[in-house]
Parts: structure tokens; C-alpha cells; sequence
């Protein structure tokens, strides 16, 4: 019987208090075809809401034993992970991302295929793919990786791992690769970005032509649940946005716009921005206010008969309302 034919599917996703891991837990209660069993590395202090079966699992790795948590499952959605830092400060930073993304990943993957799962999902990254696009040439899904950091060298490493192990098997993989996720909730830099525009704070990036690729935590949400079950998922590799590529100038436009704000973008050079990253030591985080990362979800569209539920202005503005409501 494939995933697909069961009325009624249990579903363990980890990572579940993360960002993702939240809203797409929220998201699969809300569906009656879907049992959900939350697992987090510790459950002690954390706010559980009801409609879930929580589980404390430990650190992911090599070593973790899974078999309660993967105990009468039909699908993972794996969202832990040791994610990416701006500002490594390991000794070995590749090491420490393979420990937890390829040999713990990878542990719960044969431990999944042991206990009957029938489909893994593994939330991958863009990063896989490589760190920026040239003009007119956004990545696609089934693009030779060109991973450059030691994040997106552990996430291949993963997906070539899990294409292996399910090879010829009973369980089938699906790899998701996201770019940038916003929405309710968002920390890091999309947070940076909607406090300096909160603020008022002048920014020198008015003169800056750059397409970038997001994704709204929504839709990425309603991707995962479509990959749960549809037939044309199985041992797919897909890339994941908002159907909608922004500018640096116009993403802060719009976000200015959903904090009811205006935003003050200067016409500085891009070569005098690069030149100051340069001298200070920020090129990374230039590169990427500066530089194009499209993605072409073209084959999302095609094989699942999926579209972004959500328009990238009503993301902006949910987003938005969560920090006004929050801000301290």
C-alpha cells in the first residue's frame, strides 16, 4: 500500500518548537487526516500546545536512539538541524555540521527505514545549491550542487546520503531546499531588517539591483504537507519560494510598508559598499544585500500542481504584525 492510499497518516516532525517546525506543527493539526508527534531535544520548559504528542529525543546524533519516536510513523518531516551562523566560533565548523546534519540525520533515516516509515522528508537548503545566481540564470532543483559553505557541504552530504540509503528500499525520500524562510516569528537577519526600518534607521541601499528568492514560512508549510503524501513527490528533490523575486530595495520597501513605516534607503554605490565590506571585515553579509539568489520552482509547480498560497505583500504584513505585537 503506498503513503498515499492510508486515509489516516502519522506524522513525527523534529525540530518541532523551531520556527518551521512550529508553524508546520500548527499546520498539521489542523488537518484531520494527520496525526503529529512533536519531537524537541528537551521538552523541560517548553510551552506545549495540545493537539500534539510531544517527545524528547536528545541531541541528533550519530548515536540517538529514535525507536519511540519513530514507533508506528508513516512519514518524517526532519527540520532539526545544526543550522547556519553568520559567525562560526567551532574550532572545526564542518565537523560540528556533519556530526548532527549528515551522521545524525542519516541515524534517523536507517532507523526510520527499519521501523516501516514510508516517506522522509528532509528540509534541505538552498545552500546546496550555491550562494548566488548570476542574471537570468536562477538555480533549479535538479542542478549539480555547488555547496561553499561548511552548512550547505553538510546538507549535500545529508541528501546524497539519504538517496543511498533509499535506494532500491521501502522508504521513500523527498528533499526540500529553501531559501530564506519569513513570517510570524522570524529571528536573525529578517529581524535585524525589520528593526532598523522600525527605527527609522537610514540604510545606503537604494541603488542596489539584486533579485532574491524567499520563502513565507506559510508557504513553505504548505509545501511540506503536499509532499507528505502526493505520489510525484517520491525521491524528488524540490526548491521551494514565494513564486515572487524582490529587490534589496523593494523587499525593504514593502516590509517598511507592512511596519506602516517608510523606508530610508540612501543611493550609495554598490562599489563603495563592497569596498567598505571589505575594509570591515562583512563581505558575506554584503554579498548578501547586494548580491542575486533566485530560485526557479518551476518543477514544484509541475510535478505537485502546486502554487504559493500566500502573495508575498500578506506574508510581509503577517510578519510584520507579529513584531509590532511582540516588539519590547
Amino acid at each position: 500500500m503506498s503513503l498515499s492510499d492510508n486515509r489516516h497518516l502519522n506524522i513525527l516532525v523534529t525540530g518541532a518548537n523551531g520556527f518551521v517546525g512550529s508553524a508546520l506543527v500548527e499546520r498539521l493539526k489542523a488537518e484531520q487526516k494527520f496525526s503529529v508527534r512533536a519531537a524537541v531535544r528537551r521538552l523541560a520548559g517548553l510551552g506545549r500546545p495540545q493537539g500534539a504528542d510531544w517527545i524528547e529525543t536528545g541531541d541528533l546524533a550519530a548515536l540517538a536512539d529514535w525507536s519511540t519516536a519513530l514507533q508506528g510513523i508513516d512519514a518524517v518531516v526532519h527540520l532539526a538541524a545544526r543550522v547556519h551562523v553568520m559567525q562560526d566560533t567551532a574550532a572545526d565548523p564542518l565537523a560540528e555540521f556533519r556530526k548532527a546534519n549528515v551522521e545524525g540525520s542519516l541515524n534517523l533515516a536507517r532507523q526510520a527505514l527499519e521501523a516501516g516509515v514510508k516517506r522522509f522528508i528532509f528540509i534541505s537548503s538552498i545552500k546546496v545549491n550555491g550562494e548566488a545566481t548570476a542574471p537570468g540564470r536562477p538555480y533549479r532543483a535538479d542542478d549539480t550542487p555547488v555547496p561553499e559553505d561548511a552548512y550547505g557541504i553538510s546538507k549535500r552530504e545529508a541528501e546524497d546520503g539519504l538517496r543511498e540509503l533509499c535506494l532500491n528500499s521501502t522508504m521513500e525520500f523527498v528533499i526540500i531546499r529553501p531559501p530564506l524562510v519569513y513570517g510570524p516569528g522570524v529571528k536573525g537577519n529578517f529581524f535585524s531588517m525589520m528593526r532598523w526600518l522600525d527605527k527609522g534607521i537610514p540604510l545606503p541601499l537604494a541603488s542596489i539591483q539584486n533579485r532574491r528568492s524567499l520563502v513565507a514560512v506559510d508557504n513553505l508549510v504548505d509545501l511540506i504537507l503536499a509532499c507528505i503524501d502526493h505520489p510525484g513527490a517520491a525521491n524528488q528533490t524540490f526548491l521551494a519560494s514565494d513564486g515572487e523575486d524582490l529587490s534589496t530595495p523593494e523587499l525593504l520597501s514593502k516590509t517598511a510598508a507592512a511596519l506602516g513605516k517608510r523606508a530610508r534607503l540612501l543611493p550609495v554605490p554598490p562599489g563603495v559598499l563592497n569596498f567598505a565590506a571589505r575594509c570591515l571585515g562583512k563581505t558575506a553579509a554584503i554579498q548578501k544585500l547586494c548580491g542575486s539568489l533566485q530560485v526557479d520552482i518551476g518543477k514544484t509547480r509541475e510535478r505537485l500542481a502546486w502554487q504559493p498560497p500566500v502573495g508575498v505583500d500578506q506574508a510581509l504584513r503577517r510578519a510584520a504584525q507579529y513584531y509590532l505585537e511582540t516588539r519590547k
